[in-house]
């Protein structure tokens, strides 16, 4: 599908991927969305996740849950018949799997996990709306040779590749395997997401298969001065856990993570939740639409469970 990229006159606030160097610039819009909703966060927490856009939790998942996804993965990871949609996405060096995409419609273990309360209430209660699903995915670093991903924010991607117009999104990384300290855990710039920094270069006809794979484009990754001095700022954090830890995220976190030579295999089940009131449209700065796999247009909302009576 080709559409038109939205001009600077079409209500844009994050205008990204120009010619030239853009500064960073604050973010336009809020973090937490209503701060008086129900939800499985406590205030103080929520306190937390505004100041810093990321939260820890250290038991998200049961054993049991984690054990299935794993199960479901490696199902997933040898059906010959995805490597040939896309949603299978290989190493940068062609040697093993980087990620496995759309995972909570491959699978209806996935599809329960992602559409449960303890999941999907983080997301609503902090973006204080019904959310829908924007993306799943798995992202699996072998031992020895997992590659990394550079520092970026996922809303400079979704705004403009996908056409999301706030960053009224959030992402959620369970770990279903531990997540050390030397086998590549996620990394965030805590605060950071208060800041939006726009990405350098138009964004390629070819952009959606090579930016999975981690390969280096004209636009696209943080601009690297942007992140270190943020990074000076106000540092750098390091999320660890045991299977079935969690980390939610603002969706303009810049986040990062290191390749995983060390001999223990990192395998981490990734949510997006965006709110129903900010679905994607045109996008803001790419030639044409991703494919649905990556960035979801089916806009119904997670259903919310019933109250228990009283």
């Amino acid at each position: 599908m080709t559409t038109t990229v939205r001009s600077a006159d079409a209500g844009d606030l994050y205008p990204t991927r120009a010619p030239d160097a853009t500064a960073p610039f604050p973010r336009r819009h809020p973090v937490v969305w209503n701060v008086n909703a129900d939800g499985p966060v406590s205030s103080a927490r929520l306190d937390a996740y505004d100041r810093d856009g990321c939260l820890h939790f250290d038991s998200l998942l049961s054993e049991e849950e984690t054990t299935a996804c794993l199960e479901e993965t490696g199902r997933l990871r040898s059906d010959r018949s995805l490597c040939a949609s896309g949603r299978v996405v290989p190493e940068p060096d062609g040697d093993g799997i980087r990620s496995v995409f759309e995972v909570h419609v491959l699978s209806d273990t996935f599809r329960r996990i992602v559409q449960s309360a303890k999941l999907a209430g983080i997301a609503r209660q902090i973006l204080g709306s019904d959310v829908y699903v924007h993306q799943t995915r798995v992202n699996l670093k072998s031992a020895f040779t997992g590659s990394g991903f550079g520092w970026h924010s996922d809303f400079e991607t979704w705004h403009s590749e996908d056409g999301m117009p706030a960053p009224r999104a959030l992402s959620l990384s369970i770990a279903l395997t531990e997540n050390a300290p030397y086998n590549g855990p996620l990394m965030i710039i805590p605060g950071a997401h208060r800041t939006f920094v726009p990405s350098t270069g138009q964004t390629p006809p070819d952009y959606h298969h090579t930016s999975l794979q981690g390969k280096d484009l004209p636009a696209g990754p943080a601009n690297r001065a942007a992140v270190a001095a943020l990074a000076r700022e106000l540092g750098i954090r390091q999320f660890t856990g045991p299977a079935g830890s969690a980390v939610a995220f603002d969706s303009n976190s810049l986040h990062a993570s290191t390749p995983n030579v060390s001999p223990f295999p990192r395998t981490n089940l990734f949510v997006v939740y965006n709110s129903v009131v900010n679905p994607i449209g045109t996008p803001y700065a790419a030639p044409r639409a991703r494919p649905t796999y990556l960035a979801s247009r089916t806009f119904t909302p997670v259903p919310v469970p019933p109250r228990p009576a009283a």
